[in-house]
């Protein structure tokens, strides 16, 4: 908990960091609006507001002053404790970063996100990448002039250096080869589990329409077991599922389709591991850089761990299914278990990454993550990237994109100026099986609670081992010391060996 007999030049800094942080928990919140309620006519007052609330929490962290009261404090250290250590760190981490870009330029960013991502929506429900293809390319010059200006001041190469804003530490060095293994093994391993799924038999898909006051009864049914706290956040309607808002007000979205409710139902599974969390995290340090999430990687690992490792596992399924029956009373042939299970595990060349399988999600990623390169490097033109797109979904992925809404226009991130953002998901998802390799080694009731729809024995190893550690230790530090050893691709490797290829 921060400590009144701190140095001064500490105390004062926390008081400063505190102020940066209701600014951007404003913007959080007027972020969902944007994304869930707001009129299409409200995009030019929204772009304003946040552009301004940007400058001015960018004012506060490069303010003259703040270098020297950072100094004083790191030399003034040894009267701090490890979370204010760890705090002092993060800060001095923000301020170098934003010391980088100036008020005019972090204001004509966020103006050209805006318009770029306002635009994004309407290319998306036309399916027309040329709709975007100009408010993109001039949010893309600037990324790249953010990335030069990062890079120069922290001595990373452009790419790198928006990765850190993501995952800090992490670098192409050490991700291309991983993401180059993963590219090498599963292609061959996608063709092996689509012969084997050819041998069982055929998938009944549930048949609707299932209505999506429904869809949503159910989802808040399963958001309650999971133990996602309703007295502190809800759940929405949004182009894009996300799960965004602040931790005492966390603000999940999704969207519903009446032919079809698993995609729904997973998603708002998804966005519920991030949103646990979020309402996890240390409470002592709310509203200081040490008690924010550690990076995208260890929060992917939160979501990808609920709905893949956990929500599409037989245990679970076995206690969700007769649920899911009772919600739409509309009685099938779909619904027996083996069906259902093989429903959930179904694997395919998927067009949509949010819907993607466990086994072609990783390939989406590389796709991106090797586009969003050459696009930052300059050797990729925005309006090339459909065509680009398609050919290498081609190639790793082995199927044709239709159109752009099916391809290149699908996510936000690019047009929300998020490059460096995609590798995390995929970090994440190996993540995630090591995390829950390690909770169910450590508490073998776990798995047991699952069956019994009893997720707090998970919670509390989550809240106990992840959650409520904040940015006190690193993401590679924190991996080790939960599961003993660093990040490898061997658990991720031998899980979807076991679910998708059984002896």
């Amino acid at each position: 908990m921060p400590d009144s007999h701190a140095a001064p030049a500490y105390q004062q800094l926390e008081s400063r960091f505190r102020r940066i942080a209701l600014i951007g928990e404003a913007e959080g919140v007027l972020h969902w609006d944007y994304a869930a309620i707001m009129p299409s006519g409200g995009a030019e007052a929204r772009s304003e507001q946040l552009a301004e609330l940007g400058a001015i929490a960018h004012g506060l962290l490069v303010a003259p002053d703040t270098r020297d009261l950072l100094d004083t404090a790191t030399n003034e250290a040894d009267t701090l404790d490890d979370w204010q250590v760890a705090n002092l760190r993060e800060m001095k981490r923000r301020h170098k970063r934003a010391s980088a870009l100036d008020e005019d330029f972090v204001t004509r960013m966020a103006r050209a996100s805006s318009t770029s991502e306002q635009a994004w929506r309407r290319a998306r429900a036309e399916s027309d990448f040329s709709i975007v293809t100009q408010p993109l390319s001039t949010l893309i010059d600037m990324v790249r002039e953010k990335a030069d200006r990062i890079g120069t001041a922290l001595n990373l190469a452009p790419y790198d250096a928006l990765l850190d804003a993501f995952e800090p530490g992490a670098r192409t060095a050490s991700i291309d080869p991983v993401f180059d293994d993963l590219a090498a093994f599963l292609p061959d391993f996608l063709e092996d589990v689509l012969a084997h799924q050819a041998r069982q038999p055929a998938i009944i898909k549930p048949e609707g329409p299932f209505p999506k006051s429904a869809q949503r009864e159910l989802g808040i049914e399963f958001m309650k077991v999971l133990g996602f706290d309703f007295r502190h956040g809800r759940l929405d309607v949004s182009h894009h599922p996300f799960c965004g808002g602040v931790p005492d007000d966390v603000r999940i979205t999704t969207r519903y389709d009446e032919d079809d409710f698993t995609s729904a139902l997973m998603g708002v599974l998804h966005e519920t591991g991030h949103a646990l969390y979020s309402q996890g995290l240390p409470e002592d340090w709310r509203l200081q850089p040490v008690g924010e999430a550690l990076g995208m990687s260890i929060h992917e690992s939160q979501s990808l761990m609920m709905e893949m490792q956990v929500c599409r596992s037989r245990r679970f399924l076995e206690f969700a299914i007769p649920k899911m029956q009772a919600a739409f009373n509309n009685p099938g042939p779909w619904w027996n278990i083996e069906n259902m299970i093989r429903v959930y595990h179904n694997v395919d060349r998927s067009l949509i990454r949010v819907d993607a399988d466990e086994v072609t999600y990783p390939l989406h990623i590389i796709v991106r993550y090797r586009l969003e390169q050459k696009l930052l490097a300059g050797t990729l033109d925005v309006a090339d990237i459909p065509e680009a797109w398609n050919a290498s979904f081609a190639d790793l992925v082995g199927t044709k994109v239709p159109d752009d809404a099916h391809g290149c226009l699908q996510d936000i991130h690019w047009f929300d100026g998020m490059i460096g953002y995609f590798p995390t998901y995929t970090l994440g998802a190996m993540t995630a099986a090591q995390f829950y390799q390690a909770a169910c080694t450590q508490d073998p009731s776990i798995p047991a609670g699952i069956t019994d729809g009893d997720f707090q024995p998970l919670v509390a190893w989550l809240r106990d081992n992840i959650h409520t550690t904040g940015r006190l230790e690193s993401a590679p530090d924190l991996l080790t010391r939960v599961t003993g050893r660093p990040l490898e691709a061997a658990p991720f490797k031998a899980h979807l060996k076991s679910r998708y290829l059984p002896d």
